[in-house]
């Protein structure tokens, strides 16, 4: 019976004893070989996505439920953002158009499911977040 007791407790201790430990010279040299790196490659980042994400139309999409059926690289319920930026130019009857879409809902370009309607969405609004969106390329 001691022995089902004692067992456990020997195994804590080893595991214990076998995580901790080690001496300050090795923690500062792995600080020092960190802080040695070499900085991020960010020759993948879109130039101007920083000011387009700080956008109006940004925002305005944080607001509202665009994220629920939307992401910027994943088709989810709808389209990705960046597939919407492929395939429209950002003309001015695009953004009419896509605003007016993002109004009034609707369905048959991205497949079967129905946007709904924002119909609270002022014109205005909308092309800010269209104007967004197609800056995504």
């Amino acid at each position: 019976m001691r022995m089902r007791f004692l067992a456990p407790v020997v195994l804590c201790a080893v595991v214990l004893a076998s995580c901790g430990g080690g001496s300050s010279e090795n923690k500062t040299e792995k600080k020092e070989e960190a802080a040695s790196e070499t900085p991020a490659d960010n020759s993948m980042v879109t130039p101007g996505a920083a000011e387009a994400a700080a956008s109006k139309g940004a925002a305005l999409i944080e607001q509202k439920d665009c994220k629920t059926c939307h992401k910027v690289d994943v088709k989810l319920v709808g389209p990705a953002y960046k597939d919407v930026a492929q395939k429209y130019e950002a003309t001015d009857a695009n953004i009419e158009m896509l605003a007016n879409k993002v109004i009034s809902g609707g369905s048959g370009h991205w497949g079967e499911v129905a946007m709904t309607p924002h119909a609270d969405l002022s014109k205005e609004d909308a092309k800010e977040m269209v104007k967004y969106v197609l800056s995504l390329k």
